[in-house]
């Protein structure tokens, strides 16, 4: 039995059912309902929030859950390695997405969106508004996955120079320079734009420090899409106000929602978004793509799974 606890649309329900007919299917609204077949799930599709201790000792059946999101960093690694459970994400469906996201932030900073649109609001017409150009800037990218490399090739179309930013330093296609996780602080102060889309690790926790962000230039514009954990934030509060920095932009925070009485909210020269970076209307059929490349695999038993975690790295 497959069981959905992740909410799909009818149109997609009736393709898997007519793409698999042999696979018994059940589509559920919420965890909740999926609560009543958790116990007969051989395989489990969700966003993984419903993934726990209690969960796992429910599923007697279960070899395979796939996440319909990219990150998997806070499910229990250690039990589904001693049940056996492969665990898939839908890593690399968001680099579109997350590639325009970080192009239009920087934009909006440098073109001064925020003060437009406040003036705008009050009528008021000011001319005097500094604008800037991103055009032949140098942008540093920490993680060349997927949606690093295609920040970078978006960046390249305003011939930026790329500089990547890695666990190994290898070469990638789109970045001119590639150093490893450990040379970051030797680049810093040559880029006018740090992007941060670092998965959730041991090695990336509070990877970003006061000594990081005074290693930049200060007019600096620093841009977090991928986890909140890999910043200090007390330390890009004090980076900001001290004009370390120029400006933050923000999709993820260390708490989500980020509380009403935040300092971030008030601070002029940081952005914040509610973790959409990674929003698309073609989310769900890309996601479901790698889900039915999984499913083939699963059911022509060749163990290739697209996207498996490595249980015992966490990623």
């Amino acid at each position: 039995m497959i069981v959905f606890s992740a909410k799909i649309s009818e149109k997609h329900q009736n393709r898997l059912k007519t793409n698999f007919p042999e696979q018994k299917f059940v589509f559920c609204k919420n965890s909740e309902e999926a609560k009543n077949y958790v116990k007969d799930a051989v395989i489990y599709v969700t966003f993984g929030s419903d993934i726990n201790e209690s969960f796992l000792k429910e599923a007697k059946r279960l070899k395979w859950i796939q996440v319909l999101s990219a990150g998997v960093d806070e499910l229990p690694f250690e039990i589904l390695q001693e049940k056996d459970i492969i665990l898939t994400n839908v890593r690399g469906i968001h680099a579109i997405q997350m590639a325009e996201y970080a192009i239009s932030m920087l934009m909006q900073v440098y073109r001064q969106g925020k003060k437009i649109i406040k003036n705008e609001e009050n009528q008021i017409w000011d001319k005097s508004v500094r604008i800037n150009e991103i055009t032949g800037k140098t942008m540093v990218v920490a993680g060349t996955g997927a949606i690093g490399s295609e920040v970078a090739r978006l960046g390249k179309a305003f011939r930026m120079h790329t500089i990547g930013i890695s666990k190994s330093g290898r070469q990638v296609e789109f970045f001119d320079e590639n150093y490893n996780i450990d040379e970051l602080n030797n680049v810093l102060s040559n880029a006018d734009f740090v992007i941060s889309v670092l998965p959730s690790t041991p090695e990336t926790q509070n990877y970003f420090t006061l000594e990081q962000f005074r290693a930049m230039a200060n007019h600096a514009v620093f841009l977090n899409m991928g986890r909140g954990n890999a910043v200090v934030e007390e330390d890009l509060l004090t980076a900001v106000q001290q004009k370390e920095i120029a400006h933050a932009v923000l999709d993820v925070v260390k708490e989500e929602p980020l509380p009403k009485n935040h300092p971030f909210w008030t601070e002029e020269n940081i952005t914040i978004t509610p973790h959409i970076s990674g929003l698309s209307p073609s989310y769900m059929k890309r996601a479901l793509k790698i889900f039915e490349d999984n499913l083939n695999i699963d059911i022509t038993r060749n163990d290739n799974y697209i996207n498996l975690i490595n249980l015992s790295r966490g990623y």
